[in-house]
């Protein structure tokens, strides 16, 4: 019997040697083509659409990896909750993009299921989840009843109360409660149940949905789709796509997000990174060789990286 190994190559065979793969590397700065880059996946790319706006946009760095291997966008922003990555596109075009530019030492990734594996290899990751992306339209959106209040800047001391219920320490300010679109639930006085939104883009039509919350003694009751459906008919209006991210084994959210008329959209991974490269000496290094690599019919703009 013929036994082949995980590359493919049969076992006792002398291993042929695998063609290197090249890639440009290049930094975007025209959001018209970043913006059609990720409009063939908008439900996934949501919050990638929200750094568009004009006031979040200086916050970001955008980076295009096109070679052998296919294409991949990344993007590195911070603002908000914190530092984030998002990867977009072909796996061995990510590692190419990575390989240069890994971004702040810690940030809160996305990528896509196929991309684990790359992130891997340059990155810690904590808090490793693999969610469902659920999404609503207008179209679809079924509103629940009941009474949810907006929650203004001035009530972020209740929402870090609430969510510090179960020892989870959270930090809210009152410029991201404000900054975004957030509603509560109450037992007489006390919030209960919170949701927000990560991104919001009125420009591109997208919004997302999370930071979700119920406290443990009043769960069961409805009270998470109460104000996931609150936030939800609030950006829609401005925003067609409203897309969240949910546990899959957490069924009774599913449902509750099904309720509102969410369906699944795709998979996903959502982690805490680090840097393993933490002083950045080595992407340094190879920022500084590519750079040279690609003097030689490179595009302008572009570093070449073999692989």
């Amino acid at each position: 019997m013929t036994k082949v190994n995980v590359g493919g190559q049969m076992a006792g065979a002398a291993a042929a040697p695998r063609a290197a793969e090249t890639y440009v590397v290049r930094r975007l700065e025209d959001q018209d083509t970043i913006r059609r880059l990720l409009e063939g996946r908008p439900a996934y790319s949501a919050y990638a659409l929200g750094q568009l706006e004009p006031d979040l946009f200086p916050l970001s760095r955008w980076w295009l990896s096109e070679g052998d291997g296919g294409r991949a966008l990344l993007l590195h922003s911070r603002g908000g909750l914190g530092n984030a990555l998002f990867a977009l596109g072909d796996a061995a075009a990510l590692t190419a993009v990575l390989s240069l530019h890994q971004g702040p030492r810690s940030a809160f990734a996305t990528c896509q299921t196929e991309h684990l594996q790359v992130v891997r290899r340059f990155f810690h990751l904590s808090q490793e989840h693999p969610l469902l992306r659920m999404k609503v339209t207008a179209a679809t959106f079924r509103p629940t009843q009941g009474e949810a209040r907006r929650l203004y800047g001035r009530d972020a001391r209740f929402v870090n109360r609430l969510c510090n219920a179960e020892g989870v320490v959270a930090s809210y300010t009152g410029r991201q409660i404000a900054g975004g679109v957030y509603f509560g639930a109450y037992a007489g006085e006390q919030l209960v149940a919170v949701a927000g939104t990560h991104s919001v883009s009125p420009t591109h039509g997208a919004a997302v949905v999370g930071n979700v919350y119920t406290h443990p003694q009043y769960r069961g009751q409805g009270l998470g789709a109460l104000v996931t459906g609150a936030v939800t008919a609030n950006v829609i209006e401005s925003c067609p796509l409203v897309v969240l991210s949910v546990d899959p084994r957490n069924q009774a959210a599913v449902r509750a997000y099904q309720h509102l008329g969410y369906e699944e959209e795709c998979r996903l991974i959502e982690a805490s990174a680090s840097r393993k490269d933490i002083i950045g000496l080595r992407s340094l290094v190879r920022r500084f060789l590519a750079a040279r690599r690609g003097g030689r019919g490179r595009p302008a703009g572009g570093a070449l990286v073999r692989l």
